[in-house]
């Protein structure tokens, strides 16, 4: 018994010898892959943000001649960055800072519209099956699929009399983010409990109070992720606008960049002024809400 247990011993202490020294070259493996990955990550990071972010930022701080030259260089001639911006916070009255103001306007409004509305489609999707589900459904993807008509919906906004008007581009931007809202919304009230629903019945709550007092503080992650992605999107739409809001006393921050483009004359140092401008708030935004967005999408798409 004896030389059987040392035995044993030994060729127990030989196999955690082998497996370490099998695990030593797999570890170092993994960090190199590791370490490749995380530098062409960054690499890519760099090429796909960092660098146009530098060259809108570069050609906005040179004057009219250097700017049209378009080279990715310092400024030689000195460095203009103050006199383009006051040159396009004064151009045209001021025009950029109503422009700031309606874009803020039209971007609050119409994302807590779409919030609201798609979380109250969505929990009502999620909770309860009907016959009208499939119709919905159908409306629904049809949102995400069929592009928008522009001419159609000009001919009903004029026949209820909301054509050039702020509610009018309101309810616009809300109809063409709602498919998605509500998609996201649905994926993510499959992962709360229906026992809290029927807890909040039993101790009296009407559908108001258990939507937005139990149901609505539960989708805080979706929710920061909706809100930043379209506050994003309709605070950068241009076509909308130009379409749906034409006019200077309504102008968006990004119809502003016609006013440095001509037929005969394009001052490019103040329109990459004007660009880098319209980029400094959603380019905040998503610094400041990365984790939420990935977690808000995350969330929904792994646990529903």
């Amino acid at each position: 018994m004896t030389v059987t247990r040392t035995i044993t011993t030994a060729d127990a202490r030989a196999v955690r010898r082998a497996a370490r020294e099998d695990r030593r070259p797999l570890t170092l493996r993994k960090f190199l892959r590791k370490y490749v990955v995380g530098v062409i990550a960054i690499i890519l990071s760099i090429i796909v943000f960092i660098v146009p972010f530098a060259f809108i930022f570069l050609t906005a701080a040179k004057n009219p001649q250097e700017a049209s030259l378009f080279e990715f260089s310092l400024p030689q001639q000195g460095w203009f960055l103050w006199d383009n911006f006051l040159t396009v916070l004064q151009t045209r009255d001021f025009i950029i800072l109503r422009a700031f103001v309606n874009s803020t306007v039209l971007t609050v409004v119409s994302v807590a519209i779409m919030v609201v509305f798609s979380a109250a489609v969505g929990y009502v999707l999620q909770r309860r099956k009907s016959r009208w589900n499939a119709i919905v459904y159908f409306l629904v993807f049809a949102g995400l699929i069929v592009p928008p008509a522009v001419v159609p919906t000009i001919w009903v906004l004029q026949g209820l009399g909301l054509f050039k008007t702020m509610p009018g581009m309101i309810l616009i931007e809300a109809a063409f983010g709602l498919s998605f809202c509500i998609l996201l919304f649905r994926a993510f009230v499959s992962t709360i409990p229906r026992e809290l629903d029927e807890a909040a019945i039993i101790d009296g709550a009407g559908p108001m109070r258990l939507f937005f007092s139990v149901v609505m503080p539960l989708l805080r992650p979706v929710m920061i992720t909706i809100i930043v992605v379209q506050a994003v999107r309709v605070f950068n739409d241009f076509t909308g606008p130009l379409y749906f809001l034409p006019g200077d006393a309504n102008a968006t921050v990004q119809l502003t960049l016609y006013n440095f483009q001509s037929q005969n004359l394009s001052q490019w140092n103040l329109l990459f002024m004007d660009i880098l401008l319209i980029t400094i708030p959603p380019l905040i935004m998503y610094i400041f809400f990365n984790r939420q967005i990935v977690a808000g999408l995350t969330s929904g798409a792994v646990k529903g």
